[in-house]
C-alpha cells in the first residue's frame, strides 16, 4: 500500500547512512540480516543504545524518549559527519528516532520505521505492559550468561533495570503517546512505515495510524511477517528499503 509520494532522498547527491535505531531490550546486532541483505551498496551504522547491548548509560542520560532522542542525535552526527543520514527505528526504536529527528536539521533526509506505530492511549492496555515488563525483567534468569549458546538472550539479560524500566514506562505514559503524532506531524522528510501483517506486538493498523501523521510517507505491508521482519525476512525487508531509497537517485 503506497501513501503519499516519498520526494527526493539523494538531492545532495551522497548516499545517506543509514542508522539502525533497535527497539526494547533489544541491541544492534539485531540488523546484521539486514546488514547482510543490503549489501556493499549501502552503509549502515547500528549501534546499542545506552543501557542495552555493550554500551554502558553515561549518568547524565535520563531513561526518557527525549533524553534517548537527544543521545541519538549526537551519535549520529559524531559518526556521520558531514554525510547525509536516514534514521531507520525499530519498534520503541522508531520513537527514540522521531525525537532524533527534531535535533538532526538538514542532514536528515528520511526516515524508515519498521514496527514502530502508536499515537493511541490505551490505560488498560499499557498497564499490563507495563507489568509483565517489570515482572520479566525483575526475574531474568541472569545466571543464563554463564551457559553455553546464551548470545540469542544475552541482549535482553544484560539491560540495564533502569534504562529499560525507565523506557517501558516513559513509552506507555499519556503524555509521550500523545506527542508522537505530534512529533511525526513536524516532520520535513519522506518516511517510509513498514508493518508485519503477522505481528502481534505492533499490530499493522496502529503503524498506519501513526504514519498518517508524517507529511509525505508510504505505509507498506509485509505479508507473513512478525514484529522482527529484519530477522525473519532480512531480503525481503531490504528491497523495500532500497526501493524506496532509489527512487531518490
Amino acid at each position: 500500500m503506497v501513501g503519499a509520494d516519498c520526494g527526493v532522498l539523494m538531492a545532495s547527491g551522497s548516499p545517506p547512512l543509514l542508522v539502525c535505531v533497535h527497539g526494547w531490550l533489544l541491541a544492534g546486532r539485531l540488523w546484521d540480516p539486514l546488514v547482510g541483505a543490503l549489501g556493499d551498496d549501502h552503509s549502515l551504522w547500528c549501534p546499542d543504545l545506552p543501557g542495552f547491548g555493550q554500551r554502558p548509560r553515561p549518568r547524565g542520560l535520563q531513561p526518557s524518549l527525549a533524553s534517548y532522542g537527544r543521545w541519538l542525535a549526537a551519535a549520529v552526527q559524531a559518526e556521520a559527519g558531514s554525510r547525509p543520514v536516514v534514521l531507520v527505528g525499530h519498534s520503541l526504536g522508531g520513537s527514540v528516532a522521531v525525537h532524533a529527528a527534531a535535533h538532526l536539521g538538514e542532514q536528515l533526509v528520511g526516515l524508515v520505521q519498521v514496527a514502530a506505530g502508536g499515537g493511541v492511549f490505551q490505560p488498560r492496555a499499557f498497564a499490563l505492559v507495563r507489568l509483565g515488563g517489570s515482572t520479566a525483567l525483575r526475574w531474568r534468569p541472569q545466571w543464563l550468561l554463564n551457559m553455553p549458546g546464551c548470545e540469542p538472550l544475552a541482549s535482553p539479560l544484560r539491560a540495564e533495570l533502569r534504562a529499560a524500566r525507565g523506557l517501558l514506562a516513559c513509552s506507555t505514559n499519556r503524555g509521550a503517546v500523545r506527542q508522537l503524532p505530534q512529533l511525526v506531524a513536524r516532520l520535513t522528510v519522506p518516511s517510509l512505515w513498514i508493518a508485519g501483517s503477522r505481528d502481534q506486538v505492533m499490530e499493522p493498523r496502529y503503524v498506519r495510524h501513526l504514519a498518517g501523521f508524517a507529511p509525505s510517507h508510504r505505509f507498506e505491508l509485509m505479508a507473513g511477517a512478525g514484529h522482527l521482519p529484519m530477522r525473519q525476512m532480512p531480503h525481503q525487508l531490504a528491497t523495500l528499503i532500497k526501493t524506496w531509497l532509489d527512487q531518490g537517485r
